[in-house]
């Protein structure tokens, strides 16, 4: 019988032999691809990343997905020579935080001990290290809650993490997390929040091979006790003077998972001041840690606060107007030729009077001449009867002239603009 050739099996060609060493080359270019170097290049967040983790102090990194906040991390880990111990927080369960019941020989003589999960016993065999709790915003409630003692007492189950280990957090927003939840008030508390963003020419460069070296700041020993006072006055002083802002919990839920003010969050605010004194680091770095951790409103306070902290003595700046260091920025100069018109105020004499006289001199020669505007007017206003009017009112008379004037016309034309609606 002729057999059917319709449904006869139709043999495979055979594959494409691939010789063995495709794999080896192909290694051998991811390798090169990963390759990068660092630079020192200065980054006031990567600054305020490394300045909390050697204040010892949780952080939580926020950022949209994507823009490299997992790479910062593990770049940080590398830097500061510690092994990265990345835990995703969303796929575990209460147990693994809180550790699991093992019952031994005798329950009801020596209880049922809570067994860590692996990665804590590798943390604590190292003695130093960098954990990782990544995509924090879509953990479950439950989860949080027992996230609560890992992050606050470093304890996992019955293990407590050792003194080398460092402890930092990564989410995206709710609105782009993964079936995202708000933070818990009790768990946000805990941390320094830092916005993570990216910076054009620094992914640029690093695409390039280049990335910016993630360092501990340098504390200058000869500073410790000074940086603690100061913290400690700075601090203390905003609150004696604002008792409001001691405990203000946000009445929104979104703030709620945030940086607000609580003993908890000014006692790391004190630290992160003292080690930022310590260290010299740069306003912006500051205004970064103390804004992420007792948020916006109290932040800028406390930053006013360590302004005026250091603005000169006036009586400083009385006692030799002609070699007087008055600061550089705008606001604070003002604030201290106010200071020092202050002090006349509360102890008028002749030779104080003609002081600040010569001061606001100073200042308008080596500043912008509209600040001394205002203090020259109140500083007018203070002289009696029998003082002359010293030689350098002379030279402060056009700049105030000219400020007037511009005042006046700027004046005018407002009200020629309302008048035009």
């Amino acid at each position: 019988m002729p057999t059917n050739t319709a449904y006869a099996p139709v043999p495979a060609p055979d594959p494409a032999p691939v010789h063995p060493d495709q794999l080896d080359i192909a290694g051998e270019l991811l390798t090169l691809l990963r390759d990068a170097r660092t630079e020192p290049r200065p980054d006031p967040q990567l600054e305020a990343l490394t300045l909390a983790v050697a204040a010892d102090l949780p952080v939580l990194l926020w950022g949209e997905p994507g823009i490299g906040k997992t790479a910062a991390l593990t770049q940080l880990a590398a830097s500061l020579d510690l092994p990265l111990t990345t835990v995703i927080a969303s796929v575990h369960e209460p147990s693994d935080f809180s550790g699991l019941p093992v019952v031994g020989d005798d329950p009801a003589e020596q209880g049922i001990p809570m067994a860590p999960p692996d990665w804590a016993v590798r943390l604590v065999r190292a003695g130093r290290g960098l954990l990782f709790l990544d995509e924090l915003s879509t953990a479950t409630p439950a989860v949080q809650a027992a996230l609560l003692r890992l992050v606050l007492e470093r304890r996992v189950g019955a293990l407590r993490l050792p003194a080398g280990v460092r402890i930092v957090a990564a989410a995206n927003p709710r609105a782009s997390a993964a079936d995202g939840w708000e933070l818990s008030p009790p768990l946000a508390n805990r941390f320094v929040h830092l916005r993570w963003t990216h910076d054009h020419d620094v992914v640029v460069r690093g695409l390039g091979g280049t990335w910016p070296r993630a360092t501990l700041p340098r504390l200058d020993p000869a500073k410790l006790s000074e940086a603690v006072d100061f913290a400690r006055r700075a601090v203390c002083g905003l609150l004696a003077a604002r008792p409001a802002l001691v405990h203000r919990l946000p009445s929104g839920e979104t703030q709620r998972g945030g940086a607000w003010p609580s003993p908890r969050s000014w006692e790391m605010t004190l630290h992160l001041v003292a080690f930022a004194t310590a260290a010299g680091s740069a306003r912006d770095v500051l205004s970064l840690l103390v804004r992420g951790t007792v948020g916006d409103g109290p932040g800028l306070e406390l930053l006013a606060a360590l302004d005026r902290m250091d603005l000169p003595d006036p009586e400083t700046l009385l006692a030799d107007p002609d070699q007087a260091d008055l600061p550089e920025r705008g606001d604070l100069r003002q604030a201290a030729l106010d200071g020092v018109v202050a002090a006349v105020r509360a102890r008028p004499a002749k030779n104080r009077w003609d002081a600040a006289w010569a001061l606001l001199v100073r200042a308008m020669e080596t500043g912008a001449p509209d600040l001394v505007v205002v203090p020259a007017t109140e500083l007018a206003a203070l002289r009696e009867e029998d003082w002359d009017v010293p030689a350098s009112i002379e030279r402060l008379a056009g700049a105030v002239s000219l400020s007037r004037r511009a005042d006046r016309a700027a004046a005018r034309v407002a009200v020629a603009e309302e008048a035009a609606r």
